[in-house]
């Protein structure tokens, strides 16, 4: 994901120019259809939301993960605060760094475990387990901090990356940029042994590599221990479906990708093409790239009208909204617009886009714990995405 601030000053689209945001192609609805979905606010009260999501069944509770080091806790319903679950300290926030990703443990109600993922003061990368107070379900224990993972970031400050997420065989997902720059100038994503570029799955109880269901694929071959698919420039956002695993990853300054892999073991051993590809077009070498092996992205768009930056989001499973079940949901960061498809025999159909949830600056879409879709909006504002 590019720097945030770089976006807001000089890629936003103004509202009149985002009816021609279309250079991906899609197929409309009806306009009934079109207007079947809108935003409703939660609250504006944040200071750059950049992730949310609950733990599995919790009705009452979102919780909001700050840039600079908090996590909140809103009301489900009201968006009412209702306090600061965790404050870090000793990072490094500002541009693409800071707090960037949150997971609960799918045991969480008895174990009290979750798992944060940020920028320490040198601009390492950081995977980290936390547990709940042990008296209060609404504060974290500072004191519990364990590190499983810690990944060195090159000089450059972007593409960190920042997801976490549990895959259906219980392991700890985390996709992590390049390494900044631009254009992966030490060639970390088809690097086996570094784990920059990659969607990593650990173990989270030790950080080590997760062996349930299988080893990880190049443990046994040389590479690092925790790669589980490479080839990617900024996985900013991905999230499991059932046993699929979608994929939005940030291009270079032409091309937006999502890719999608079916499961089960979604994603194991995959090379997503970067720097090889920028999409599906050769990126370096420019021409004649072997594409050979390559898992080509089944919806990439270009920078077209302001587009800029891709934000993966998720398939809809919840129950206030039914025509859209099994739909996936994306976005743009610059351009604002807000997409979907249905993944179907390995094509992305029914693609549509949905005028009223057009908005700037949109960080992250968020799941609560009963499925329902919000956006985040790095200008401080949290949406639920609700029927019109």
């Amino acid at each position: 994901m590019r720097s945030p601030a770089y976006w807001i000053t000089h890629c936003l689209c103004l509202v009149s120019l985002l009816a021609a945001c279309n250079s991906e192609s899609t197929t409309r609805p009806p306009a009934s259809a079109l207007a079947s979905l809108k935003l409703q606010p939660v609250t504006s009260n944040l200071s750059a939301p950049v992730f949310l999501t609950a733990p599995s069944g919790d009705t009452a509770r979102l919780f909001v993960v700050e840039q600079g080091g908090k996590i909140k806790i809103l009301e489900r319903t009201s968006g009412a605060e209702l306090g600061t679950f965790l404050t870090l300290t000793g990072i490094t926030s500002g541009g693409e760094r800071g707090l960037l990703g949150l997971a609960f443990d799918p045991q969480y109600h008895s174990n009290g475990r979750f798992y944060v993922y940020y920028t320490d003061t040198s601009g390492t990368i950081i995977i980290a387990r936390f547990l709940v107070s042990a008296t209060n379900p609404n504060v974290a224990d500072p004191a519990s901090q364990t590190i499983l993972v810690s990944i060195p970031h090159p000089t450059f400050a972007n593409h960190n990356g920042g997801m976490l997420a549990f895959g259906p065989d219980g392991c700890l997902y985390a996709g992590v940029g390049d390494g900044g720059s631009g254009g992966d100038p030490n060639n970390h994503a088809q690097d086996l042994t570094s784990r920059l570029g990659k969607l990593l799955r650990i173990d989270p109880s030790t950080g080590a590599a997760c062996t349930n269901g299988g080893v990880n694929p190049f443990l046994l071959s040389g590479g690092d221990q925790l790669v589980w698919s490479y080839g990617l420039r900024n996985p900013w956002r991905f999230s499991f479906d059932s046993n699929d695993l979608y994929v939005g990853d940030v291009g270079q300054g032409a091309r937006e990708e999502i890719n999608v892999s079916a499961g089960p073991n979604a994603g194991r051993g995959l090379n997503y093409g970067w720097r090889l590809t920028e999409g599906s077009a050769c990126f370096n070498p420019a021409t004649n790239c072997n594409t050979g092996g390559l898992t080509l992205p089944v919806v990439e768009y270009t920078h077209d009208n302001g587009a800029c930056s891709v934000i993966g989001g998720y398939v809809y499973r919840g129950q206030a909204i039914p025509a859209i079940k099994g739909t996936y949901f994306y976005a743009d960061f610059c351009a604002g617009f807000v997409r979907s498809f249905r993944f179907n025999n390995g094509l992305a159909v029914e693609r549509t886009e949905w005028p009223l949830l057009t908005t700037p600056s949109i960080s992250s879409f968020g799941q609560d714990g009963l499925g329902e879709l919000y956006l985040t909006t790095l200008n401080g504002t949290v949406f639920r995405i609700i029927p019109n």
